[in-house]
């Protein structure tokens, strides 16, 4: 008998997973808002847990409807000219949602500086 046993079987959310690219580990303070005539003004505030190029894991406060259109900055973790803050706006779609995790497929971003109100949208 081993002396650790290890849960091997895959969470639900890493068998609903349907990713094309890697994704790295990356934890950074968000926030977003939902994009539609009834979500105008639902928004909310998040950390990431991974990205990629194509898409975002991330925690949030409350849980989100797959199907809905999104936009969220993320606050970057590297500064331009190592002294000005970034933050990256992202939008796309939530395709999961489980409890309080979030996965959104990317269809459009933009890098843009912090500024003098910090991470907004």
């Amino acid at each position: 008998m081993m002396p650790f046993e290890f849960d091997t079987t895959p969470s639900e959310i890493e068998r609903s997973d349907r990713r094309r690219t890697d994704r790295f580990p990356l934890h950074c303070e968000l926030v977003y808002r939902m994009s539609g005539k009834r979500l105008a003004h639902e928004q909310g505030a998040g950390t990431t847990i991974d990205m990629s190029s194509g898409g975002v894991l991330f925690r949030c406060d409350r849980q989100l409807l797959p199907g809905k259109r999104i936009e969220m900055a993320i606050s970057w973790p590297a500064q331009l000219d190592n002294r000005c803050g970034l933050k990256l706006i992202a939008r796309g779609r939530v395709v999961r949602a489980i409890g309080n995790q979030a996965a959104v497929a990317i269809q459009q971003y933009e890098f843009r500086t912090m500024g003098k109100h910090g991470l907004s949208l």
